[in-house]
């Protein structure tokens, strides 16, 4: 395997890149051709701990050009361990940082995932808000798994597009296995983003930004989700803070 231009931090068994969202945005503009066809994986504490119960999963993620901590106790892990310069690089801030470079670079966009509604959403508010952006593209598979031809038929309609940027939104761990399972028949770099639609089309709101800097936008995402996130977090959370209490 070629050797990776960044460092990397091994969490859980999880070689995740230690960045910033500079280092990152660089990478990204010198690095997009090599990277085509590949795809970036944004890890959090709950793709962390799946990653490390279940191989397959494991090597989905250790198979990406990158793996963003996007996660803040990812970033704080690798800075206790030796990269004092890791940060925390978000996939919804990332994909703003990156629309808003796109009219100067003019790279292009293809979105795939969430249903029709955010989609629209997500289409309106993109041309309000970075006009340079060219979105050549979105899809919003059904709810269910595909069939062999409705698969070859997504991709072909998104290599027809040709985008540089297929930002995939099917939440995780769904996102990184499709990625995977595509790769190199994508013509594009592939991000997987999670709830990077549903922030910018405006359908839930971001955390504070104290709470952004102090490692709590779990929390706050509890408080807006709980059926659906609490038994997640309980369960994740706390294996990877015994893990990481075992670490020193």
């Amino acid at each position: 395997m070629a050797q990776k231009p960044f460092d990397t931090c091994e969490i859980m068994g999880v070689q995740v890149a230690v960045t910033d969202m500079d280092r990152t945005l660089a990478l990204l503009r010198t690095q997009l051709g090599a990277w085509r066809g590949g795809y970036i994986c944004v890890a959090n504490v709950h793709t962390t701990v799946t990653a490390s119960r279940e191989e397959a999963y494991r090597a989905v993620q250790n198979g990406a050009v990158m793996v963003l901590p996007d996660g803040g106790p990812l970033s704080a892990y690798s800075r206790k361990h030796g990269f004092p310069d890791a940060a925390r690089v978000t996939g919804p801030d990332l994909m703003r940082r990156v629309l808003a470079e796109s009219a100067e670079t003019g790279w292009t966009h293809y979105f795939y995932g969430s249903s029709p509604e955010t989609l629209a959403l997500l289409r309106q508010k993109l041309a309000e808000r970075y006009p340079g952006a060219r979105v050549v593209g979105m899809k919003s598979p059904p709810f269910r798994p595909l069939t062999p031809q409705e698969e070859a038929d997504d991709i072909a309609a998104i290599n027809a597009a040709r985008p540089d940027f297929l930002w995939v939104g099917l939440g995780a761990p769904k996102q990184e296995r499709w990625m995977a399972a595509h790769a190199h028949k994508v013509d594009a770099l592939m991000l997987g983003v999670g709830a990077a639609f549903d922030y910018e089309a405006g359908n839930i709101r971001r955390a504070p930004a104290w709470m952004q800097r102090h490692n709590l936008e779990w929390l706050y995402r509890l408080l807006q989700d709980p059926g659906r996130l609490f038994g997640r977090y309980l369960s994740t959370n706390l294996r990877f803070l015994w893990w990481a209490a075992r670490q020193r």
